[in-house]
């Protein structure tokens, strides 16, 4: 069993209150979910709320499957990010 996790930290400049980061969040973390079988969840920065960090975690029998799924999802991240007005700041793969 091998496993692949991430920490990405998005940056979204238009929120002006919590509020608006867990529309973010919510919508980020319910896409990923829907798409793809993999653990995520917000880790850090929960009372900033122009800075949102999520952890992303996948299980596979490979290495290359695990790896190349979580590659993946971050694109997806990245790319609803953009549509929602945030952006990807930093990647950490664990």
């Amino acid at each position: 069993m091998h496993t692949a996790q991430a920490k990405l930290t998005l940056h979204i400049p238009h929120a002006t209150s919590l509020k608006d980061k867990r529309q973010i969040r919510r919508s980020l973390i319910e896409k990923t979910r829907s798409k793809f079988n993999a653990a995520i969840a917000e880790v850090a920065t929960q009372d900033s709320h122009k800075t949102l960090t999520i952890g992303l975690a996948t299980v596979s029998g490979e290495a290359s499957h695990a790896t190349a799924s979580l590659d993946e999802i971050i694109r997806s991240i990245e790319l609803w990010a953009e549509n929602l007005g945030a952006q990807l700041e930093e990647i950490h793969e664990l």
